[in-house]
């Protein structure tokens, strides 16, 4: 199979419309049999309950190229068990697993021509949705749905590749209390855009959210979560019932456990033990894996983390390579985490 004329280590974050797309709709109560098609648009009516009540949800995952030349996929059962979590929250049929896991293969094995090579930097996105479809006027949940599934090639997330990123406590809310964080919702990267827009006008790369309800312990940023490394070699990641559930974080502290040893904890963090106690700190999340964080500003005052603004922490760094390791083929994956496409 003869590869795509594309400059693979030259992409960024960004779409290029490939082949095909996998499509399936719902209607009179039931999921029709699903295809794969070539057109990349999408016509509706006006008042679509999506367009008027931003009843959608969403997925992310990646396509690799491993280093025996295989093509494979990393754990995407558990995208499409948090995709059933996240429509069945938004009174949305559940596109069931079995099928999710097909259309993964479908869609990845139709447009491998755009599955980057190994060892380029650039992977294979796979971005599934669903969202209301007929019109809605009435507030109330729509009554047909279209679930789609398209895939793009693409470089690092944040530009200039993996180097220490300074962030900001933010004054705005990701989500409310018992609200919707916990979900793939689409609504709560809308609420997320004036935030990172304003950031960014402030020299920031991102933002960091406190608890919506006290304010006093860190939550996530707006497009993944945050893990620590305390100055005595811990892992530790903020719980609490508004963040959503990475499942690159949840495969990072398997792989500190169970690969490097370490120790692990899941619990409220407060940013005073993130000044006092934090040796390092990273964003884990699909598009990015882990970004390093070098600095946090709280409202003017610096909190320079000892791992510094050149590059990764050690310990960090050692995260990094031992979980790209696994998706790439480089390092045995646990039993499940890799599932090959047939192409």
């Amino acid at each position: 199979m003869e590869k795509k004329n594309i400059a693979w280590e030259e992409l960024g974050f960004g779409y290029i419309s490939t082949d095909y797309r996998y499509v399936s709709m719902y209607k009179d109560g039931q999921w029709d049999k699903g295809a794969l098609v070539s057109d990349p648009n999408v016509t509706m009516n006006e008042c679509a309950c999506v367009l008027q009540y931003a009843q959608t949800c969403f997925e992310g995952l990646k396509a690799y190229t491993t280093e025996d030349g295989r093509i494979v996929t990393f754990r995407p059962d558990m995208n499409a068990e948090r995709m059933e979590s996240s429509a069945a929250y938004l009174e949305m049929p559940v596109f069931p697993k079995n099928r999710f896991l097909d259309a993964v293969d479908q869609v990845v094995a139709a447009n491998a021509a755009y599955v980057p090579p190994y060892g380029s930097g650039a992977t294979l996105y796979v971005r599934p949705y669903m969202y209301g479809y007929n019109a809605v006027i009435g507030v109330k949940p729509a009554s047909e749905y279209m679930f789609r599934m398209f895939v793009t090639p693409v470089g690092p997330y944040f530009k200039g590749g993996i180097k220490p990123l300074t962030v900001r406590i933010s004054d705005f809310d990701r989500a409310a209390p018992n609200g919707t964080g916990h979900i793939k919702a689409g609504l709560n990267y809308a609420m997320s855009l004036h935030a990172i827009v304003d950031a960014h006008e402030k020299g920031f790369d991102e933002n960091i959210y406190l608890d919506p309800a006290t304010r006093t312990t860190i939550e996530e940023t707006g497009g993944a979560n945050v893990l620590f490394v305390t100055k005595d070699g811990k892992i530790v990641t903020p719980r609490s019932s508004s963040i959503l559930p990475s499942i690159t974080r949840r495969s990072l502290l398997y792989v500190a456990k169970e690969y490097l040893g370490l120790q692990v904890e899941e619990r409220p963090i407060t940013l005073a033990e993130v000044r006092e106690n934090m040796a390092e700190c990273g964003l884990c999340g699909t598009a990015a894996v882990i970004s390093p964080v070098g600095k946090i500003v709280d409202h003017g005052n610096e909190i320079c983390l000892p791992a510094g603004m050149v590059e990764m922490g050690p310990i960090t760094k050692k995260l990094y390579d031992t979980l790209t390791g696994i998706q790439m083929g480089r390092i045995q994956a646990p039993t499940g985490w890799i599932r090959e496409i047939r192409v």
